[in-house]
């Protein structure tokens, strides 16, 4: 089996925190860097078929695999993307999870991916476009909810929930107004002023990780 992708060959991310990795007494930097991704891997494993507990293995597996490798972690901006490296880690430890399965008569055998680029000729393109289509979809989706934690640690309570409704939840002013005593300046204040830090949010972390 291919080994895993070197880490200097795929991480011109956020250099902060990838180089704070390399600290395994760095609590908080691990903290943060399994709190923006874990959600990520286990919905696509979830999606491309492991079980329950199946996925929560692969979150495992796929931490283990940045922890092992970030000691010999070198930033360099023009290798790659964290996007790209940690897409082939995750393909590569659902790879394993299909491959067990298929030594197992009683488990409905699942498509196989590679670990490394390319695809050989006996894996279901239709399969690969799902997996891919999956993974984007996810990432995008896990980018947005990242941002959007990380913006509500930096609100009020109330500010945050005026926000929510009245953006991410399209309820109308005037019922946000009468049921939570909310001024129409306080609605507006709350959307302007989170949803710029949303969107700066957004930004930073697509650039830490594209």
């Amino acid at each position: 089996m291919p080994a895993d992708p070197q880490p200097e060959a795929f991480l011109p991310t956020r250099q902060s925190l990838l180089s704070r990795l390399k600290d395994w007494e760095d609590q908080e930097g691990w903290r943060e860097f399994f709190e923006t991704y874990w959600r990520l891997i286990y919905s696509v494993a979830r999606r491309a078929g492991l079980t329950e507990a199946e996925a929560q293995d692969v979150v495992q597996e796929t931490l283990v695999v940045v922890a092992k490798q970030m000691p010999g972690f070198r930033y360099d901006p023009s290798r790659g993307s964290f996007k790209a490296w940690l897409h082939t880690v995750i393909r590569g430890r659902l790879s394993r999870h299909w491959r067990k399965a298929r030594t197992h008569p009683s488990v409905t055998p699942r498509p196989e991916f590679p670990e490394g680029e390319g695809t050989p000729e006996d894996v279901d393109p239709s399969a690969v476009s799902e997996f891919e289509a999956s993974w984007q979809t996810e990432w995008e989706q896990n980018l947005l909810d990242a941002a959007v934690r990380r913006v509500q640690a930096k609100v009020s309570p109330r500010q945050y929930l005026l926000f929510s409704l009245a953006v991410l939840k399209q309820v109308p002013t005037a019922t946000i107004r009468e049921r939570y005593d909310a001024s129409l300046p306080q609605v507006y204040l709350a959307k302007h002023r989170v949803g710029r830090l949303l969107k700066l949010e957004i930004a930073r972390l697509k650039a830490e990780a594209d």
